[in-house]
């Protein structure tokens, strides 16, 4: 397989022109779900809700995104906010 027409993902060198695998996958993904009609969104939501570790993972980026707009704290201001003496 040629560089040229070698899949993105394997290429040497990164070239912003070409998704990766997973940002691929993921825009996919996002297409199908905004093609849904409210109520197929909803079940899909649902679904993805009930799932434990699927819930889970929503939960997590949906705290580290509120997180990463909060101004940065230092290591040891933050442990001795929390009363933790190392």
């Amino acid at each position: 397989m040629s560089k040229r027409n070698a899949a993105p993902w394997r290429c040497a060198a990164p070239n912003p022109d070409f998704m990766s695998a997973i940002e691929a996958t993921a825009e996919v993904f996002v297409t199908a779900f905004k093609s849904l009609k409210p109520r197929q969104r909803e079940a899909v939501l649902e679904r993805m809700l009930e799932d434990k570790d699927i819930s889970s993972d929503i939960a997590d980026t949906l705290e580290l995104e509120a997180r990463r707009r909060q101004p940065r704290q230092p290591f040891r201001q933050v442990m001795k906010e929390l009363g933790i003496t190392a």
